[in-house]
């Protein structure tokens, strides 16, 4: 009964360590903004989910994306429009570049 109770606990330590080592990786979001002072942050939502990232020298990166479908939300400084960017797909693993994306 021993045996049988340390080999379970052994197989049960040898799978929550395996799953402990197991990180999300997601998906990135990236792309430039035009000009590059136009904006100061992207927002990406996907159903429940939101993510955002600062716009740092005209450039954006929204990591650790679930893998889905998002709609980019660029939130621009006055006088520019904001942009939103629809059906935006995102792979475990991968980067969506968006590439230029000019403000109105």
């Amino acid at each position: 009964m021993k045996t049988t109770t340390f080999g379970l606990s052994a197989l049960v330590v040898l799978i929550v360590g395996a799953f402990a080592f197991t990180t999300f990786d997601g998906g990135t979001i990236s792309g430039k903004i035009t000009p590059v002072d136009g904006a100061t942050e992207v927002w990406a939502v996907s159903g429940m989910d939101t993510l955002k990232a600062p716009v740092t020298d005209g450039a954006f990166s929204v990591q650790s994306a679930k893998a889905g479908t998002y709609t980019v939300i660029i939130d621009a400084k006055d006088p520019y429009k904001d942009a939103t960017l629809k059906d935006v797909k995102v792979e475990d693993g991968k980067t969506t570049d968006l590439g230029e994306i000019k403000l109105d």
